[in-house]
């Protein structure tokens, strides 16, 4: 991949880029940061680009794994920065700790079970049901046909179905 093709092909991705980024993190600035870690990464490996199947999936599948890497860190940041004695909850909603507790429970699990998917999977499942792109934009993106989308995002959603419902299992 020459320069050109560079900025045609992964600069033209920076919007989906970007909202794939956000739908994760749920942070403009964090959402912006992530894509162009991505896009620098990419620019400073320009030696491999050749080695590179498939630029745009790999530009997605970087996205995805920097966007939930970041959010796991903030999480384990924000947790260290709770400090005990200096407790004081200014509800904007009415959403109790415990809720919150809730949810972000039950995020760490879905995202447990989508690492338990295969590559291709994940990455199906994510393009199609975070970031809500159509099934030929998938195709496109991972060259693949629209049916093989399909086939795989049904068999990811399955997969998803059996391993939240063994992990509800266990829960009980």
């Amino acid at each position: 991949m020459n320069n050109e093709k560079f900025h045609h092909i992964i600069l033209s991705l920076s919007d989906n880029l970007y909202r794939l980024a956000l739908s994760i993190v749920q942070d403009k600035e964090e959402a912006e940061d992530i894509v162009q870690d991505v896009f620098l990464k990419l620019w400073s490996k320009k030696d491999e680009w050749n080695n590179i199947d498939n630029a745009e999936a790999y530009c997605y599948r970087s996205t995805k794994n920097l966007a939930l890497d970041r959010l796991s860190s903030r999480a384990i940041r924000k947790t260290e920065s709770i400090d005990p004695q200096q407790e004081s909850y200014a509800f904007i909603d009415n959403e109790t700790p415990h809720m919150q507790f809730i949810r972000k429970e039950e995020r760490s699990i879905i995202y447990r079970c989508i690492d338990e998917l295969s590559q291709n999977q994940q990455l199906v499942f994510q393009l199609r049901e975070i970031d809500g792109l159509s099934y030929g934009d998938i195709a496109n993106v991972m060259g693949i046909s629209e049916d093989l989308v399909k086939i795989t995002l049904f068999r990811a959603r399955k997969k998803m179905k059996e391993l939240l419902e063994k992990n509800n299992d266990e829960r009980i």
